[in-house]
């Protein structure tokens, strides 16, 4: 059996139903400091160096929050073999 669920919504309604915070103020803060200094003429390979070091635990933390998703999702659906729980 196969069953597709569609889920027609913003990223901020998803951010919301999820209960993940608002990061849009962090978001600008760091584009509007980044657009500061590559109009002060910083070197574009620091630009670099600093998002790598900025994004560094982003990737594993992804991660994380997709194992966590899946798990709840298993737990909401209950036992895939349906001789578990079967009393």
């Amino acid at each position: 059996m196969k069953i597709t669920i569609n889920i027609d919504c913003t990223p901020i309604e998803a951010r919301t139903f999820f209960g993940l915070p608002d990061v849009t103020a962090l978001n600008d803060a760091m584009v509007s400091q980044m657009q500061m200094r590559l109009e002060k003429g910083l070197d574009p390979q620091e630009v670099d160096q600093a998002v790598r070091a900025w994004m560094s635990g982003a990737s594993a933390g992804l991660g994380e929050w997709q194992k966590a998703f899946w798990a709840a999702m298993k737990g909401a659906v209950g036992p895939t073999d349906p001789t578990q729980g079967a009393e």
